[in-house]
């Protein structure tokens, strides 16, 4: 500190430089008239300092102004409080397993080795979080203790978004190789999934032969959200490597879907991988048809293909024709099912999973802009504007399914929204949809809504359910090395509810991600909207100014917005049988950067030559293992009871 030197005092602080040598009449002076006044006048004075000053640290520490930058930190901080709670425990009592039941502290793989479920998922949050001890023993587990190379059945859409999308994300963030390697491994195994006669992933896919395998259910049927929500992942895996292959089985699956021209863009929820035919004529948002429309607009988002963005504009008209209503009595914006297709009787059902639509609404309206800069621009049309207004209604309706619902003002899975116009409440509830999973979707749109508008309610709705979940899925039983965690929910309208033994990795990798993000104002630029594409799980990609590969296909003719069919050009797909493929699989990537060797040089034509990556013989493989779908069914089904 810079000093003044008198001869009276050596050394003083400078702000000592002009202080008055001799105060003592100006003391005198103001004692004198503190003792003229009575006791009364005393007495009123010192409550007034007294309560000044006490309202001065009710604000600053109390309550704080709602648009302070201090209450936003202070919760963001709390949000991560309450991941470390819950990841401090898992980290005690499951380290390294799949599946983690907090009531119990007990974990368990799905298979004979882990598969990184919880883990990998969660590295991303990790760094956003700045958890970096955390993060240190998360990135040695991924470097020397995962391996994919057993006998055994994955869902290939779940192990895709959560496993290969978060080694992808922990890449694109931090850009350590080890989650590169580890990625490009995953993704030679998952790959075989798409050998079916149309491109259209089988449901499952064998890690160690590499084969796909159809659906034990639903006539073998693959789930169309999960068949086409697996195109981000593929995409930048090949964009990072330089390999193409993936890239063309990704837009394969995109090819086959349009060639099966779906009404109106509404595609039914299940597709035949062989045929590339919809079986039945189920629509909806909600389970096994949400993806497919997010990734429409998010491949658009990520590479710029114009096909997507007519795709997803043409789903977008779909949506508003078909699906939108409004329930009696506050006229809340819902998106219905349409059990038999177009034309058929519209149900008045809606998942929390369609909650995700608002935040999608608002992204395609401005492709991640603030609403303020986009509005203003040439490109701004009368269509976006009124994407906002459907983003803004359905955040809105999602917000009200937490608000409304006695007991604990946490979400079920599943209303039914009323329209009759004798109605009282605007939703009902069935016996069986009363679990809370700890779904993001609705603190999803929250954030896309405050981040695109600026508008402080959605920080203050997601607060609300923040305290809510931190309220009632709290579970504080446990020895003195517990820590508190939290847990899924049977009944959301009982006070206390009733618990399910069950943490989904995604309350760590999106619920608490999300709503981190939402009170946050001090991000990596990494995470901006404006510079990433978060995939279904919200893991963060980068997004292109280009595709860095050709589409490969194309659709001919404008979108009119009336659902016409649109004349296709087709590349004719080169296809050989799995079980004539008996070159070794593709070389793992080198430690250093991903780039092809001299020595894979033969490999990488052949593979590109045959269209797909080869196979080694495997013996057949085993039936159906505990996967992720089948443990969210034994949830649900725990749920019910």
């Amino acid at each position: 500190m810079s000093t003044w030197k008198s001869k009276q005092n050596v050394g003083l602080p400078l702000y000592y430089k002009d202080k008055p040598q001799n105060n003592s009449s100006q003391i005198s002076r103001v004692r004198g008239l503190w003792r003229a006044l009575s006791k009364t006048q005393r007495l009123v004075i010192k409550g007034v300092v007294f309560f000044v000053a006490f309202y001065a640290l009710l604000s600053r520490y109390v309550f704080p102004s709602k648009n302070s930058t201090d209450i936003w930190t202070a919760r963001r901080n709390r949000v991560k409080d309450v991941f470390l709670e819950s990841w401090s425990d898992y980290t005690r009592h499951g380290w390294g397993k799949d599946v983690y039941r907090p009531v119990s502290q007990q974990g368990r793989n799905m298979g004979r080795f882990p598969l990184g479920w919880i883990i990998v998922d969660s590295l991303d949050t990790l760094m956003l979080m700045n958890c970096e001890e955390e993060l240190r023993e998360a990135r040695s587990w991924v470097a020397n203790e995962l391996n994919y190379d057993f006998d055994y059945n994955v869902n290939t859409f779940e192990t895709t978004i959560r496993m290969l999308g978060g080694l992808l994300s922990a890449h694109y963030l931090s850009e350590d190789d080890v989650y590169l390697e580890q990625a490009t491994k995953l993704g030679n195994k998952l790959i075989g999934a798409f050998d079916s006669g149309k491109g259209i992933p089988y449901a499952s896919v064998n890690l160690k032969s590499g084969k796909g395998i159809p659906s034990h259910v639903d006539r073998g049927a693959s789930s169309t959200a999960e068949a086409t929500t697996v195109q981000l992942e593929f995409k930048y895996l090949a964009q990072l490597t330089g390999e193409e292959l993936y890239w063309q089985k990704a837009e394969r699956v995109m090819q086959s879907l349009n060639e099966a021209n779906p009404q109106d863009g509404l595609v039914p929820i299940y597709i035949q991988p062989d045929t590339a035919t919809f079986q039945g004529k189920i629509i909806r948002l909600g389970s096994r048809g949400d993806s497919y429309y997010e990734y429409l607009l998010k491949q658009y988002i990520q590479s710029r293909e114009q096909v997507y963005l007519e795709m997803y504009l043409e789903a977008v008209a779909g949506i508003r024709k078909h699906l939108v209503r409004y329930s009696t009595p506050n006229h809340l914006m819902f998106l219905g099912e349409l059990d038999r297709g177009i034309g058929s009787p519209l149900s008045n059902k809606m998942d929390h999973l369609v909650c995700f639509a608002g935040g999608m609404f608002a992204l395609g309206a401005t492709e991640g802009l603030d609403y303020e800069t986009a509005s203003k621009l040439s490109t701004w049309t009368e269509e976006k504007e009124q994407q906002m207004t459907m983003a803004k209604e359905l955040t809105h309706t999602c917000y009200r399914m937490y608000h409304d619902v006695p007991g604990t003002g946490l979400s079920p899975e599943i209303v039914v929204f009323k329209t009759d116009v004798n109605g009282k409440d605007d939703f009902f509830i069935k016996n069986a949809d009363k679990h809370n999973l700890q779904r993001p979707e609705t603190v999803e749109s929250l954030y896309y809504l405050y981040k695109i508008t600026g508008d402080i309610k959605y920080r203050e709705w997601g607060w609300e359910i923040f305290e809510n979940w931190v309220k009632y899925t709290k579970v504080t039983t446990g020895g003195k090395d517990s820590f508190p965690r939290y847990t899924s929910l049977k009944d959301v309208t009982m006070d206390p509810p009733r618990m399910i033994d069950n943490m989904e990795s995604f309350w760590l990798s999106e619920t608490l991600k999300y709503l981190y993000l939402l009170f946050d104002d001090e991000t990596d630029p990494k995470w901006d909207l404006e510079n990433s594409v978060f995939n279904t799980e919200a893991h963060p990609f980068p997004r292109y100014s280009k595709p860095p590969f050709p589409t490969g296909w194309r659709r001919q003719g404008e979108f009119e917005g009336d659902g016409s069919k649109q004349e296709q050009e087709i590349e004719e797909p080169k296809e050989k049988p799995v079980a004539e493929q008996v070159v070794e699989p593709v070389v793992d990537v080198p430690e250093a950067k991903l780039k092809a060797s001299q020595d894979n040089a033969a490999v990488a034509d052949a593979i590109k030559q045959k269209g797909e990556l080869p196979v080694a013989k495997q013996p057949v493989a085993k039936p159906l293992n505990e996967q992720a779908d089948s443990i969210k069914e034994e949830i649900v089904a725990e749920a019910q009871v």
